[in-house]
């Protein structure tokens, strides 16, 4: 039997059933990528002869009597994660020989779960695009589409997944990291609440890697099937043991339902300030069907959603700002935007130029959007919109990211326009799953997000579970059988 398309709730019921073994689920897994992965170029650093002796382990430990949430289970780690033994270079050449030390303490998470590691997974130079290339490692391919981005910066993994690489994945989500990946290739990622995840070791190369409570950025799980995001989630939820988990415990409330039809979901296609596309709204609209079908209580709109426009021009501050102060760009002042220029493209270079006094101004707006989502979640449990406004889009390498451009049903808009969904979760901190919705016309896989109540991802988590009995969820790329 091939293991390689089926979850990891599957391979953990096999594997306690001794149908299988974690020795045989590795070598097939590598088998896999050994023979596909010339091509899509997910696995940038693979570890192979360590994930084997894993496997070993895992299958000594499991004849012991031992059971532990991921025992023998294949599992990929985005190259951005320290990983004792092997480099960390988030793609930038001057660090192509950094080696740390130790794991990230999620990586360390993983291994005493009893995952295997079997490599880490491509991503674009320094985190810092919506594909997944470097001069380093060359670019990862969307399985479904070998023209097209998987997306970024935690493309690789998606790739890895999609292709069967191992059952799960662990990326990381700032300006939609996790989510675009997901929808782009048909798989599924929930990026956790601000804060709920410990993030040491998932550090640039020229940075310690210490605890610390970074603006926006998550770490997350990524999945062929809703069930594992919160199997995934429930090992790497929880404070660093360095600072906050001295004292503190994570301990997640249950969803707010458990059917389909009690649920009170708000469902977003359109944004002020960037078109949805075609296929985009229509994936929104599937599962909107499955809602009021699975009989749910869904509205079309809301004054209580906090204002988007706002909101987008708010994140990309947030966002730039600190992009900027962790990556300087020289001769900063030439950047300065008219002032009659009112564009994203605007409050971007603005965003370059931030002193501490304007980031502070933009976190006190921050808190004024997270109390109108608080408002608005005691009248809605999630929020179904999309991710970005088109399926997957074709390689683009200008190198420039500031003169790409985004073609939304043959109308171009400026690339990183394409980021107001994301930062719609992520400005506030609230936790998003991403959920396949069906296929372009083209065949690209479509995606919409669960915008869930910060600290109660377990809702939109059950919420996908739901809807994947209603939709359908991961399909093989080129037709195969899963």
């Amino acid at each position: 039997m091939e293991w390689s398309f089926h979850s990891a709730e599957e391979i953990i019921a096999a594997l306690r059933a001794g149908a299988v073994t974690s020795a045989e689920l590795t070598d097939e897994a590598i088998t896999r990528i050994e023979g596909d992965d010339k091509v899509i170029n997910a696995i940038c650093v693979p570890d192979f002869d360590r994930a084997r002796a894993a496997a070993h382990r895992a299958d000594q430990a499991r004849a012991r009597g031992e059971d532990r949430p991921l025992l023998g289970v294949p599992v990929t780690v985005k190259e951005s994660y320290d990983m004792a033994g092997l480099p960390t270079t988030w793609g930038m050449p001057p660090h192509r020989d950094h080696m740390p030390a130790e794991d990230a303490v999620q990586v360390s998470r993983l291994k005493t779960a009893g995952a295997v590691v079997l490599g880490k997974t491509n991503v674009p130079l320094g985190l810092q695009d919506i594909q997944s290339f470097n001069e380093i490692y060359g670019t990862t391919v969307n399985p479904w589409d070998h023209g097209r981005t998987p997306g970024g910066s935690s493309g690789g993994s998606a790739a890895a997944l999609a292709s069967g690489f191992g059952a799960l994945s662990i990326g990381s989500d700032l300006a939609g990291s996790l989510r675009t990946p997901a929808h782009f290739c048909g798989v599924y990622a929930h990026k956790p609440t601000l804060g709920l995840a410990a993030v040491r070791g998932m550090v640039p190369p020229s940075e310690p890697a210490f605890p610390a409570d970074p603006d926006l950025a998550v770490v997350g799980p990524m999945a062929r099937a809703a069930r594992d995001l919160a199997l995934l989630l429930d090992v790497m939820a929880g404070p660093d043991p360095l600072t906050y988990g001295v004292a503190h415990q994570s301990a997640l409330p249950p969803a707010r339902h458990e059917r389909l039809r009690d649920f009170r979901v708000l469902v977003v296609d359109d944004h002020p300030l960037i078109p949805t596309g075609a296929a985009v709204r229509a994936g929104v609209h599937r599962v909107a069907d499955a809602l009021v079908g699975g009989g749910a209580r869904v509205a079309l709109r809301s004054p209580l959603l906090p204002d988007l426009a706002e909101a987008a021009k708010l994140y990309m501050e947030l966002l730039i700002s600190g992009s900027v102060a962790r990556f300087p760009i020289e001769s900063l002042e030439k950047l300065r935007a008219d002032a009659d220029d009112k564009s994203l493209d605007a409050v971007r270079l603005d965003a370059m130029l931030f002193s501490h006094s304007d980031w502070m101004e933009a976190d006190k707006r921050r808190e004024v959007h997270r109390h109108g989502w608080r408002r608005l979640f005691g009248e809605f449990d999630a929020v179904v919109c999309p991710i970005t406004p088109t399926p997957a889009f074709p390689h683009d390498h200008h190198p420039n990211p500031m003169e790409r451009h985004i073609d939304i049903d043959g109308v171009e808009y400026p690339y990183f326009d394409q980021l107001v969904w994301a930062g719609l979760a992520t400005m506030p901190g609230l936790p998003a799953t991403a959920i396949p919705a069906g296929r372009s016309p083209e065949g690209l896989p479509v995606g919409v997000q669960l915008i869930g109540p910060m600290f109660e991802d377990r809702t939109p988590l059950r919420l996908a579970e739901l809807l994947e009995r209603e939709i359908g969820g991961f399909q093989v790329p080129g037709g195969g059988v899963r």
